[in-house]
C-alpha cells in the first residue's frame, strides 16, 4: 500500500531525511520510533504533501506521488496529529469539523456520515453540537480520529497520537485504533517516541536517527529488546525508566 525509496528532505539547508525506505502491506502497521529531531514526524508530513523540498519516490497505492497533493490523495490518506486541541479549530463545533470535508469532497449525506464517524469511535450524537474545549482531551482525540475516518481512507498517519493525553486514555485511544484497522481494514503509519506503544500497535517497526533508518525490527524483537544496533539498544535502554548509569553511558550517534 505504501512504498518509499532513498527519501530525502530538507528544511532551508537542513538535511532532515536521508535515504529513508519503508514499505507498508495493505492492512498493515508500521512504526517508526526514534528520538525528537530523529525525522520520523517529517517522514508523515511529506508524504501528505506538508514538506515542499524533498527527493525520491513515494507511492501509494501503487501511484507514485509528484510534488503535489489532489482531492484523490486525501480521500485514501489521512493523518492524526499529536495534539488534537491543537488540531481541532476552537471556535467550530464538532458536527461543523467533522462536516467540512464531506462538504469539501462533495460527497453528501453529511448528517448519516458524521452520525456514523463519531459512531465509529464511540461518541454518541451529544457530543455533536459541542466545542473542543468542553470535550476532554480524550475525546478530542476521538473527534480527531473521526475527522480522518469520515472521507473513508484506505491510510492514516498516526504522528504520536496519544502522547498528549493522559496515560489511562492512552490504551483507549490506542485499542480504538487497533479495532478500527481490523474492522475497517485500514493501513497504518504510526510515529512514536513510546516503543511499547509501537511495539504493541506494529507489525513492524524502523528506528531512526538523524533522518536515517539505523535498524528494522519485528514487534516481538522490540519488545523482547533483541536490537543490534547501539543506538537502538540505548533507546531500549532509556525506555525503561531513569537510571543515573546507564544514562552516563549513553553517546550522542552521528
Amino acid at each position: 500500500m505504501i512504498e518509499i525509496n532513498k527519501l530525502n528532505a530538507w528544511f532551508d539547508d537542513n538535511h532532515v531525511l536521508k535515504d529513508v525506505d519503508i514499505k507498508v502491506p495493505k492492512n498493515g502497521s508500521f512504526g517508526l520510533v526514534g528520538e525528537s529531531g530523529s525525522g520520523k514526524s517529517t517522514v508523515l508530513r511529506t508524504i501528505t504533501g506538508l514538506v515542499d523540498d524533498w527527493e525520491g519516490e513515494i507511492l501509494v497505492n501503487n501511484k507514485e506521488l509528484g510534488p503535489t497533493r489532489d482531492k484523490t490523495f486525501y480521500r485514501l490518506v489521512q493523518m492524526v496529529f499529536q495534539d488534537p486541541f491543537g488540531s481541532l479549530h476552537p471556535r467550530h463545533t464538532i458536527d461543523r469539523i467533522l462536516t467540512e470535508p464531506v462538504n469539501i469532497h462533495g460527497l453528501g449525506n453529511s448528517d448519516a456520515r458524521v452520525v456514523q464517524a463519531l459512531e465509529q469511535v464511540g461518541l454518541d450524537n451529544s457530543f455533536r453540537f459541542r466545542y473542543p474545549h468542553q470535550l476532554s482531551g480524550g475525546q478530542r482525540q476521538r473527534v480527531a480520529i473521526a475527522r480522518a475516518l469520515i472521507l473513508e481512507p484506505k491510510i492514516l498517519l498516526l504522528d504520536e497520537p496519544t502522547s498528549a493525553l493522559d496515560v489511562s486514555i492512552q490504551a483507549e485511544v490506542l485499542n480504538l485504533l487497533s479495532r478500527l484497522r481490523r474492522e475497517l481494514g485500514l493501513t497504518y503509519i504510526m510515529v512514536s517516541h513510546d516503543l511499547a506503544v509501537v511495539a504493541h500497535m506494529c507489525d513492524d517497526i524502523a528506528i531512526m536517527n538523524h533522518g536515517r533508518i539505523v535498524e528494522r525490527a519485528t514487534a516481538s524483537q522490540l519488545a523482547d529488546g533483541r536490537l543490534e544496533h547501539p543506538y537502538s539498544q540505548q533507546l531500549y535502554k532509556a525506555a525503561d525508566g531513569y537510571d543515573r548509569a546507564v544514562v552516563d553511558s549513553f553517546v550522542d550517534w552521528d
